[in-house]
């Protein structure tokens, strides 16, 4: 049901789905409200119950009764505000760059996201920035003793979830490298283009600025990496915080072709550890394993199966099922040629 007030979300300044969405907002041009906060105390102040599971940003929307309800999957989120506002819609009309897009924007919320939380809190000087400044965002004035035993508790707390990600020793190779990969991809794209497919931000967009928000500007090891390897990409981050008053028009976007063309790289990047990796998870939660394992650049991943990312690969071809026949020609030669056509299942 259409929101008429300021849409309200809890979310905090570290979390990369936070940023993806406020930065979203602006964009389009959506009145909001914003708490920084935990949202299981927020929502049991207001009545209403906690999302499972329960992540930020949580926006508090009605449903088809009206009825207030705690969301948090920031994909179907943005789709139902796509279709809720006009105008600065982020989704192109062509059928080909809307499936390139949702590939895109899954990625960086699934792989993207293993570069965010592995280099917060894999290294030591890491995990210092971040168990400081942290509360502070979320809590505001702290009196040092305080600090440190918040500083404690959540390092400790999301040290102990890096297996979540699959980061490790043996993993944290293969996810610098892909990291470094990215963003020399980024910087030859970002050569002829303001954004991923052409004059005007898309989801997708949205989705890898909230991961590198983190990447580029919070956590001291992948700032230093990004501004050696592309200095394209660290101003597209500082551009992206607010697109706000961004004049656009239809024509802004790519043609599909010059996606095909100039998302190659990219596209040959995920087939080398997202689209593995999705597929492997897949394979394992239809047959009921507890985990999965993927052979990603040579080296072998080993993870904890997780049926949200097995959802995410059925979206994907929920995606393609909605393509027409000359539509599904054109992605079936580019998913070929770029090595992710297994990401297809139907």
């Amino acid at each position: 049901m259409t929101t008429t007030s300021p849409i309200e979300l809890i979310g905090g300044v570290g979390s990369p789905y936070t940023r993806k969405m406020v930065s979203y907002l602006r964009y389009r041009r959506i009145p909001y409200h914003i708490i920084w906060g935990d949202p299981a105390s927020i929502l049991d102040a207001k009545k209403i119950e906690k999302p499972k599971p329960s992540l930020l940003p949580t926006f508090i929307l009605p449903d088809e009764n009206n009825d207030l309800k705690a969301v948090t999957d920031s994909t179907p989120i943005i789709r139902r505000l796509e279709k809720e506002f006009q105008d600065r819609h982020t989704i192109p009309n062509d059928p080909v760059l809307s499936f390139i897009n949702y590939v895109l924007e899954d990625f960086a919320d699934e792989w993207g996201t293993k570069f965010m939380f592995h280099y917060r809190w894999h290294d030591k000087v890491d995990a210092d920035n971040a168990g400081t400044i942290l509360p502070l965002q979320t809590l505001g004035a702290l009196p040092d003793d305080m600090l440190m035993n918040f500083k404690t508790m959540i390092s400790q707390r999301q040290i102990d979830r890096l297996w979540v990600v699959g980061s490790n020793n043996s993993t944290a190779p293969i996810i610098d490298a892909s990291y470094r990969r990215i963003l020399e991809i980024l910087e030859k794209h970002f050569t002829k283009n303001s954004f991923l497919l052409g004059k005007r931000p898309s989801s997708a967009d949205f989705a890898l600025f909230g991961q590198f928000s983190q990447l580029v500007n919070f956590d001291p090891t992948p700032r230093s990496i990004a501004h050696q390897t592309s200095l394209r990409t660290v101003a597209w981050v500082g551009l992206m915080e607010d697109q706000s008053g961004l004049k656009i028009k239809e024509d802004d976007w790519m043609s599909a072709d010059d996606a095909i063309e100039q998302l190659t790289d990219f596209f040959k990047e995920l087939s080398r550890g997202y689209m593995p990796a999705l597929i492997a998870n897949h394979e394992a939660i239809e047959k009921g394993d507890k985990e999965w394992e993927a052979t990603i650049d040579n080296c072998l991943w080993r993870q904890k199966s997780f049926p949200y990312q097995s959802k995410c690969l059925k979206w994907i071809n929920d995606e393609y099922v909605l393509l027409d026949e000359a539509a599904k020609s054109k992605i079936d030669n580019f998913l070929e040629a770029t090595g992710c056509e297994k990401m297809i299942l139907v």
